[in-house]
């Protein structure tokens, strides 16, 4: 049973709620689109009693969902726990329909699959259709991992003199993957109807939920750009100004565009009424994106990357995709150091300056790694222990980091989901840049500038895009101990502390998110990186002494991303969401 109790009001858990009124899932959404359009013979309903009983209702969905919402926030959260599955991503409502498919018996694929939709509904300053979607997929049946990628091309047409201003026109934008990772993914892995998939994140978008302090200020911090288009003011500034924090939000045209995707899939969204409006709209923007572009994209299944660490076997995303192999080549390090002699990073200075220095060292020199199937790229080294030695080795003779990195943008969602079978799906999707950072939109959708991405390592005309996202499943033997991922710029340096800390240390998974917390690659500091200020002040001077720019930064930085991981221990599934992000952790 989870510790975490939300309020169920949608799915097979609210039967207590709609009673005689409702009784099975669909007439339950039927019911729901009928009542809040106000039309209670639509619904069936007649007679004083079950108008009462129908009022009853919505005012419990309304509360359900509010209750909800009001998990949304940041700042301390709750361990949960559950023998019978758990979900965790970055918005309570989406680990909370994640959940209900778990208990309407729909797999992990198909929860991780629902929550990243809803995610682009109820997080569309971090995600979006028209960004990115890759899964790491543990099968308890067979024992198999595999991985799908499903991140952005770059368009065929070349792009020269690349900047970023570009981002801010059509320029910036490429072909994007998250609809057909979702398809491929859920093709080969899920259980449940496609529309039942689809449907909750339907519901949000033309039924609304209440605006949440965090989606407000990013509305508020990019109004400049979201009030460029009519499509933008219609969902974003109604009355051409800003809602109120609470405010219902409605995405009545997205809502539209899931719908025609349950129908018309990948032939919709990739040659049809979408892709035209997608490229039409690019193209006026400057851009370069064709229709032929969106008709040759395709995902990618690929073997994980796999590497060990203290015993452990480790499968995470491998490149282009390469937040997965820089995972392992950070715990190869890592795994050079005396942990249990020195003490973990937030107690030990000599700790803290190795890990700092090993994340950023791999972290920059990803930037000399692009798309493997148009340029050579030497995994097996890079995943050996003998490059991690000599490199562990040279590390020491440098004292200072180069003043030439940049942080890339920090907009994504992760999402971790597992069942009661044992399986297990890990999910980076993302608009990979900052959320509307065109105000371009086509079919009430951002249309994002995963360009972005250009930025750190430029593709070859129609290649994939290099991208540091990090699904990874943790193994002992042959069974998951730990799966997790994160979004934004310190993802590498959160992943890496978590695994060091529950793994090394043993730490619960709630105190182990709530610790002080180094992220990544300073925007402020040139050659710098972002540390929280509850390390404690004799570490952070020590590792400046040893010539490391730091840039100290509130606690729980929002920075630092949010570890969505899970912890499988004797049959029971611990979660717990990071106080970084607006995470909440849902056990079945």
């Amino acid at each position: 049973m989870s510790a975490c109790v939300l309020p169920n009001y949608r799915g097979k858990s609210c039967a207590a709620i709609w009673g005689h009124v409702v009784t099975t899932s669909e007439s339950r959404r039927q019911f729901i689109r009928a009542t809040i359009a106000g039309s209670a013979a639509v619904a069936g309903l007649a007679g004083r009693g079950a108008y009462a009983a129908t009022s009853a209702a919505v005012d419990s969905a309304d509360q359900g969902r509010r209750a909800l919402v009001d998990q949304a926030h940041f700042g301390r959260k709750s361990l949960a726990t559950s023998r019978d599955g758990m979900a965790i991503c970055t918005h309570p409502i989406a680990s909370h329909e994640a959940v209900e498919i778990l208990r309407e018996g729909g797999n992990a694929c198909d929860a991780a699959l629902a929550a990243s939709v809803v995610q682009s509904v109820v997080e569309p300053h971090m995600t979006s259709i028209t960004g990115v979607l890759s899964m790491l997929y543990f099968d308890a049946a067979t024992g198999q991992t595999t991985y799908v990628n499903g991140s952005a091309n770059a368009p065929q047409a070349e792009l020269p003199g690349f900047s970023a201003a570009d981002l801010r026109t059509g320029r910036g934008v490429a072909v994007p993957g998250f609809w057909a990772g979702f398809e491929a993914a859920h093709a080969r892995h899920g259980h449940a109807d496609r529309r039942r998939v689809i449907s909750p994140a339907v519901h949000y978008a033309r039924h609304g939920f209440e605006t949440y302090p965090f989606l407000w200020g990013m509305i508020f911090s990019q109004a400049h750009l979201i009030g460029l288009t009519s499509q933008g003011r219609e969902i974003y500034l109604p009355d051409t100004a800003l809602p109120r924090p609470g405010d219902m939000l409605y995405q009545r045209r997205a809502a539209d565009t899931l719908e025609a995707l349950i129908e018309g899939g990948n032939d919709y969204f990739y040659r049809g009424e979408f892709a035209r409006e997608l490229v039409d709209t690019v193209r006026a923007a400057g851009g370069v994106l064709t229709m032929e572009d969106m008709a040759a994209y395709d995902v990618r299944w690929q073997a994980p990357a796999w590497g060990t660490y203290r015993g452990y076997r480790i499968a995470a995303s491998p490149p282009p995709d390469h937040g997965g192999s820089h995972m392992i080549e950070i715990l190869n390090m890592i795994e050079l150091l005396d942990l249990q002699r020195l003490g973990p990073p937030t107690e030990s200075a000599e700790t803290l300056y190795q890990m700092m220095r090993i994340v950023d060292r791999v972290y920059r020199d990803g930037a000399q790694q692009q798309d493997p199937r148009s340029h050579y790229l030497p995994v097996d080294v890079l995943l050996s222990k003998e490059y991690a030695a000599m490199r562990f080795e040279l590390l020491q003779m440098d004292t200072t980091l180069p003043a030439d990195g940049s942080a890339v943008s920090p907009g994504s969602n992760h999402v971790t989901v597992a069942d009661r079978a044992g399986n297990v799906a890990t999910i980076l999707h993302s608009c990979m840049s900052y959320p509307w950072s065109n105000g371009l939109f086509a079919g009430g959708v951002s249309i994002v500038a995963a360009g972005a991405h250009f930025l750190r390592v430029m593709p070859a005309p129609g290649d994939r895009i290099s991208a540091y996202v990090c699904p990874n499943i943790v193994f002992s033997g042959d069974r998951p101990v730990l799966a997790s991922g994160s979004p934004s710029v310190g993802l590498l340096a959160n992943i890496a502390q978590n695994i060091v800390n529950v793994l090394d240390f043993g730490l619960e998974i709630d105190e182990s998110v709530h610790r002080p917390r180094f992220g990544g690659v300073s925007a402020a500091v040139p050659g710098g990186i972002m540390v929280e200020v509850d390390i404690d002040e004799r570490l952070r001077d020590a590792v400046v002494r040893r010539g490391v720019k730091l840039e100290v930064v509130n606690p729980w930085n929002w920075s630092h991303g949010s570890f969505d991981g899970i912890r499988i221990e004797d049959g029971v599934y611990k979660a717990c969401g990071d106080p970084r992000r607006t995470a909440v952790a849902v056990g079945v």
